[in-house]
């Protein structure tokens, strides 16, 4: 689609090195000139308010990931993450029950404290860590495997599959093809994965586990490292956490609505739609900015600030909406929960060692996340 075609209808130029770096000053400008823009660099729209992101990721009948372009299924195969309607029923319904109130509550929460305890025990005696690396992200990652029922499997073997098949998919994102590590990885997920269940064949079963990996490794642990940034460069809302630690709770929320750990989800015009002056195409890339959405001034008063007790901190949209909503929310929640918490109780002076700031293009967290006690 030529540029011209969408001149006047928030037709912007921007760069990925700005969206990556600090995306906010970019996404506010749209969002007050055009809550639906034509962005040249990512070859398709952009949603930047809260009201039409609800909208998009709600409509799956209009805006759909069921499209041939969509690099992660070209990597993993159809999957919950790839597929609309009834198939998508048919693939996400079985993977439901696990993350259930109960399940969470009865299993998980008991798996993701002892998973801490271990770790901090860990990294204790040093005095110093780089949380990101040594903390958060071997969390998530156990708690994956836990949850994928891969017993038996070191941690370290799930992350190097992860770290393949993300490779893969980026090659494939490149217009590249896939890799043959990614390739790999998929064949040791499916030696090692537990089969049965009804309804998916067994390709659909690695599939999905694959597509589980993606929503709760990398996302989890920008989740929980966000938030320990957010609590380290604001010391009187970490004073506050500490002395009420119910307070937790609102500002995983917070955290969540100033920079979510998945900024973007795409989806794919299926018909001509006119939203505003903005005339949307068959087969165009619509891609959500869960960022912007979440700095919206319309429903965010003073939307770049931390602010502990906003009252409307869960109307961000950092799980997505609709049938895509991320199946792993509520365990993702306790998850930051319990990280924190068993911080902030084992490490009283936690401080962070210099200055960091989130970055990246779709997973966003801070690249490093030095920090002394």
């Amino acid at each position: 689609m030529s540029q011209a075609t969408h001149l006047g209808f928030g037709f912007v130029t921007t760069t990925i090195a700005e969206l990556s770096a600090d995306p906010h000053p970019v996404l506010a400008r749209l969002r007050a000139e055009a809550p639906l823009s034509w962005v040249p660099v990512l070859d398709g729209w952009l949603v930047t308010d809260h009201a039409l992101a609800q909208r998009v990721m709600r409509d799956a009948a209009t805006y759909t990931v069921d499209d041939p372009r969509f690099s992660t299924a070209t990597v993993v195969g159809p999957s919950m993450l790839s597929l609309d309607g009834a198939e998508h029923a048919r693939h996400r319904e079985p993977y439901v029950p696990p993350f259930r109130p109960g399940p969470v509550r009865d299993h998980f929460a008991g798996f993701v404290t002892a998973a801490v305890a271990r770790l901090l025990d860990g990294l204790a005696p040093a005095a110093h860590a780089e949380l990101r690396a040594d903390f958060a992200g071997p969390l998530a990652v156990e708690v994956m495997a836990d949850a994928l029922g891969l017993t038996g499997v070191d941690p370290a073997t799930v992350r190097s599959w992860y770290a393949a098949l993300v490779e893969s998919v980026s090659e494939v994102t490149s217009g590249r093809s896939p890799t043959a590590a990614g390739a790999a990885a998929m064949a040791e997920l499916r030696a090692r994965i537990p089969l049965g269940v009804e309804g998916l064949t067994t390709e659909e079963m690695v599939a999905n586990a694959a597509v589980l990996m993606f929503g709760g490794i990398d996302t989890t642990e920008s989740m929980v490292a966000n938030l320990v940034l957010h609590l380290l460069t604001h010391p009187g809302v970490l004073a506050e956490v500490r002395a009420d630690r119910a307070l937790v709770a609102d500002a995983i929320e917070e955290s969540l609505r100033l920079e979510p750990a998945a900024s973007v989800v795409d989806r794919y015009a299926t018909r001509d739609v006119t939203v505003g002056d903005a005339h949307v195409r068959a087969g165009d890339l619509v891609r959500v900015s869960i960022a912007g959405a979440n700095r919206d001034p319309a429903v965010f008063t003073d939307p770049d600030t931390f602010d502990l007790r906003r009252p409307n901190a869960r109307a961000n949209l950092s799980f997505a909406l609709g049938p895509h909503f991320c199946l792993g929310a509520r365990l993702a929640r306790a998850e930051a929960e319990i990280a924190v918490d068993g911080l902030l109780d084992r490490f009283p002076a936690l401080r962070l060692d210099r200055p960091v700031t989130p970055e990246g293009l779709v997973f966003r967290k801070p690249p490093e996340l030095p920090v002394s006690w």
